[in-house]
């Protein structure tokens, strides 16, 4: 295995920079939790999603999402796809890893979240998704305000796995991202990483697991579930109907289109709709039939 890539202090400060000025531009200030504002954010930079689960192959871990541009009637779309046959809080942190790429303009592409062992441009969009999403001066001031110290190496195990699955719950960050976060901050020691790291957190028998629950049922399952969902944005959809309205798509296609996102035109007050040509056409096969029956 590649050892991972190391950035040095004047990428990661230019990282930082990007996301804590993107965040104020969208409206985040301070410890505000961006969490499931993720695809609000989308909507207000105008960027489509599309959701599609696809699953491992032999072992080569399946795409976490992509960035795509394309181009209508002169004006650049951008679309973000997100594998969800992942757990959803790593979906949100694909989604943020693309913000990267959608930031700095470094076009289409595909992306794993692991590919960052070998790629710097991985390794950077990955650190910005865990600095937009949770920053390191935040998490500085969450750790000296709650323990008063800023190491946790004399934390006793139980209280720093509660410690973390409260941040999970409230920033939504995947747990080995937090471990990563915290480590990266000194908070844990090498020993405490290498310990954490080695918990299945997904396991509903494990401790964290169980801790998770208790601190916050609901949003815990939420961010431990495979969705698998299969869809797109409601900008998207509109797009779609407004398409079908205007006359530019059929019938037929407009019905194919929804089916992709496992919508139907009845959903949204449009009924099928028989021609007058095929109502000829079914009236004269059962005359046929009824002579034949005669």
């Amino acid at each position: 295995m590649n050892e991972p890539t190391k950035l040095n202090e004047l990428q990661l400060e230019e990282i930082r920079k990007l996301a804590r000025e993107r965040r104020q531009s969208l409206g985040f200030v301070g410890e505000a939790p961006i969490a499931n504002d993720i695809f609000t954010i989308l909507d207000q930079l105008d960027i489509m999603l599309l959701e599609y689960p696809i699953e491992s192959e032999k072992g080569k871990p399946a795409f976490s999402a992509a960035i795509m541009y394309s181009e209508e009637g002169g004006k650049e779309l951008v679309f973000i796809g997100v594998n969800t046959a992942d757990y959803y809080d790593k979906q949100i942190f694909a989604i943020a890893h693309e913000l990267y790429h959608y930031y700095t303009k470094t076009g289409s592409h595909l992306s794993r979240l692991d590919d960052e062992e070998s790629n710097a441009n991985e390794a950077k969009a990955n650190r910005f998704a865990a600095e937009f999403l949770l920053s390191e001066e935040n998490l500085k001031g969450i750790v000296l305000e709650e323990f008063k110290v800023s190491s946790l190496k004399n934390i006793s195990d139980k209280t720093l796995l509660r410690f973390i699955a409260r941040l999970h719950c409230t920033y939504w960050l995947p747990y080995h991202s937090l471990i990563k976060r915290l480590s990266e901050i000194k908070a844990i020691t090498q020993r405490q990483s290498k310990q954490l790291y080695a918990i299945d957190e997904r396991a509903a028998n494990s401790e964290y697991f169980k801790t998770g629950l208790a601190i916050n049922k609901e949003i815990f399952n939420k961010l431990n579930t495979i969705t698998k969902n299969t869809g797109t944005s409601a900008q998207n959809i509109e797009i779609i109907l407004r398409n079908f309205e205007d006359n530019l798509i059929d019938e037929e296609k407009f019905a194919d289109t929804l089916s992709l996102f496992n919508k139907k035109p009845e959903e949204f007050g449009y009924g099928t709709t028989i021609s007058d040509e095929d109502i000829d056409e079914l009236n004269a096969f059962f005359a046929v039939e009824d002579n034949d029956e005669d």
